[in-house]
């Protein structure tokens, strides 16, 4: 059996060089290194006025709001959403998840048909500028 507690995960703040507001606390509780075959999943909080960053997913995902208030961009569609809603975000698809409340918001996203998601940003992350996230390898470097 594969559990996780998502009130018991340890988040890596991460931020962008050139976007402030590109901030969120992060983590990926279950992946194909935790023993999953089909799929993954990752847990993020935003603070008011952050964003996780415009990006793509090398998997479909859909995203929860479990709690607070959310701006959507899905390709070029926007949508608000609140606690338990629940939006489908297609592979490859330009998207971007912003807490427009007044409160942390927290979002659970499962990614079917995949054990490891590649997710590619528009802009780089603290410290090195990079702006692709590839949870394989992240792992194989942390267990190295």
């Amino acid at each position: 059996m594969i559990t996780t507690n998502l009130n018991k995960l340890e988040l890596l703040e991460i931020a962008a060089l050139e976007d402030p507001k590109q901030h969120c606390k992060v983590t990926f509780p279950l992946l194909g290194v935790h023993g999953t075959k089909n799929s993954a999943m990752v847990y993020f909080e935003l603070e008011p006025g952050d964003d996780v960053g415009r990006h793509t997913d090398s998997a479909e995902e859909l995203l929860m709001v479990l709690e607070g208030e959310v701006n959507l961009l899905i390709g070029d569609e926007t949508s608000n959403a609140k606690e338990g809603d629940v939006a489908v975000v297609p592979e490859m698809v330009p998207h971007n998840v912003k807490n427009t409340g007044n409160t942390r918001a927290r979002i659970l996203g499962f990614f079917g048909g995949a054990n490891h998601v590649v997710s590619t940003f528009d802009k780089g992350w603290v410290p090195d500028g990079n702006k692709v996230v590839n949870t394989r390898s992240m792992f194989e470097q942390s267990n190295a």
